[in-house]
């Protein structure tokens, strides 16, 4: 039961070429970043993983984080409902080069979306997107009068999240607006990846603060210094 690694490279063991990944973070709060550069550096030395979708709420910012995976050359599809954030460079320049394709998601689209897949729930209808290029393709249904669209579930080969407290098992807490896509996505892969500021015993944390049950958390590795994206950009930071 303890799902604890030593190392990133052990936590991250298995991601291949091809995969989908749900990255975790509301811009940068709630963003796994030693995680994300550790697959970066993998790939700088070994080629892989590349051809990667990534699913998240926005497509990167400057030269870190995700948009380093981007400025890598490891993503072929970004999901997501904001590739036009704070400073969306590394996206903005694949895609009018035509090196990267977007799926454009409204935002709580891509959360029920994420949950549904979590949920086992193949498809459901929502009324956002209908009458736009978004719904073009998609079924539609009337439901009392108003026309909703029909959304697919979404899920992923694997989940890079980020925790505040985790036990040995599994069990995570978060650390208030960190919380964000982290638990939905957590559910939504076949392989979870957490690092937690802290890794403590099984026990020590209430049962009631528990958010993510370790029941889909597969690996957990402690970063007790946690880098912070902004303070990254703000320093001229790219990662490479």
């Amino acid at each position: 039961m303890d799902k604890t690694v030593a190392d990133l490279a052990e936590a991250l063991a298995g991601i291949e070429d091809g995969m989908s990944l749900m990255i975790g973070g509301f811009g940068g709060s709630g963003a796994p970043i030693e995680l994300i550069h550790a697959l970066i550096d993998r790939f700088r030395s070994t080629g892989s993983p590349k051809n990667l979708t990534i699913i998240n709420n926005n497509a990167g910012n400057g030269r870190v984080g995700i948009a380093a995976m981007i400025d890598a050359g490891m993503v072929a599809k970004m999901i997501c409902s904001f590739p036009r954030s704070a400073d969306p460079r590394a996206f903005t320049e694949k895609y009018l080069a035509g090196e990267i394709e977007l799926e454009l998601v409204p935002q709580g689209t891509l959360a029920e979306r994420i949950r549904a897949g979590g949920a086992g729930i193949p498809a459901f209808y929502t009324p956002t997107s209908y009458g736009t290029d978004l719904a073009k393709g998609k079924p539609v249904g009337e439901f009392d009068g108003r026309n909703y669209v029909q959304e697919r579930w979404l899920k992923a080969d694997v989940a890079l999240i980020k925790a505040e407290l985790a036990d040995r098992h599994g069990n995570l807490t978060y650390r208030k607006a960190g919380r964000n896509f982290s638990p939905l996505m957590a559910s939504a892969a076949t392989l979870t990846i957490v690092q937690a500021r802290s890794v403590v015993e099984p026990g020590e944390i209430d049962p009631e603060q528990v958010v993510t049950p370790g029941l889909f958390v597969d690996r957990i590795i402690e970063i007790a210094d946690a880098q912070q994206e902004e303070a990254l950009m703000r320093a001229g930071v790219a990662y490479s």
